[in-house]
């Protein structure tokens, strides 16, 4: 049995380094598409060329057709424009709610039943775009931030004990924004609760630089966002599914309910399996991290309605 088909969407550096992440992973044979022409084509040649010395033989082709993505097991949707200093995540709500809508369309156009993974920001409406869009059940419409998010909160959490990343455990759920809920009570090194282990005031500092995780990076890049820990995020989402590891993971997902919360998508952790999300996980949250969370999900709620307004 040949290994899965994953089409990503964009071959921006998201787009470009996902798909090297997937094939370093022999996790899929990889379609990178983009509008640019001849451009993915470019990119998949350089990386398929570093498959020898790498050590993998996933394929990677590049691709301006949508009907090069038919049958895709899933379809890992990047495209979209970055976010420049001082703008937040929000503020490419119009123009990326274009791009994303249009990616969408042409993929359901294809053959196929794919589970859609969407990363493009804001990420959380740009969930719900996608999942309104497609009439799919809500287990194969998710988005990728709450993997990224708790990735930067364990590094901050071994950098400032000079311990390895391997041994700190973290989650930050919420909307991929400066909202987000980094867990505290859940957050442990070998099992050792960082309370125990680091001033409340350094937890709080770790805690906001967490949630200006994303901006940090814009900040210093100037021009463009993040790359490396996303597609690393996306990956590891990726290989869940193919592997059908069963994973439990923070993704941003359609809560009915959950959490004291309905009809929104918004961060949380999940099973996720070869059907995409598989069980919600509920926490017991303190009172604090509770009402954080509902927080969260009222702004992505309105961001949502800006949305609608902006599309008539």
């Amino acid at each position: 049995m040949g290994l899965p088909k994953v089409s990503v969407i964009g071959a921006g550096h998201v787009g470009e380094t996902t798909a090297h992440a997937i094939a370093r992973g022999n996790l899929a044979n990889v379609v990178l598409l983009d509008i640019v022409e001849d451009m993915p084509m470019g990119k998949a040649l350089d990386m398929m060329e570093s498959a020898p010395v790498e050590g993998w033989d996933a394929t990677i082709a590049g691709a301006n057709d949508y009907a090069d993505t038919a049958n895709s097991d899933i379809v890992v949707i990047t495209a979209g424009v970055p976010r420049k200093p001082g703008m937040s995540r929000d503020d490419l709500l119009k123009v990326n709610a274009e791009i994303v809508g249009g990616v969408a369309d042409s993929v359901l156009k294809q053959p196929g039943d794919p589970i859609l993974l969407v990363v493009s920001n804001p990420l959380d409406v740009m969930t719900y775009l996608v999942y309104s869009k497609s009439g799919y059940p809500k287990n194969k419409v998710f988005g990728m931030a709450g993997v990224l998010d708790s990735t930067r909160f364990r590094c901050f959490i071994a950098m400032e004990l000079g311990v390895s990343v391997r041994e700190v455990s973290a989650m930050v759920l919420g909307g991929h924004g400066d909202s987000m809920v980094p867990l505290t009570d859940y957050a442990t090194v070998s099992g050792i609760g960082i309370k125990a282990l680091i001033a409340q005031d350094r937890i709080d500092a770790m805690v906001e630089r967490t949630r200006k995780g994303g901006g940090e990076i814009v900040k210093l890049l100037k021009t463009g966002s993040a790359y490396y820990a996303p597609a690393a995020a996306i990956a590891s989402m990726v290989k869940s599914v193919t592997q059908d590891q069963g994973q439990v993971l923070p993704c941003c997902t359609l809560l009915e309910g959950e959490y004291g919360i309905k009809d929104v998508f918004v961060g949380v952790p999940v099973k996720l399996g070869a059907n995409g999300v598989e069980k919600v996980i509920e926490l017991k949250l303190g009172s604090a991290d509770s009402e954080a969370l509902k927080k969260s999900a009222e702004h992505v709620k309105g961001t949502i309605e800006d949305l609608k307004k902006l599309m008539g």
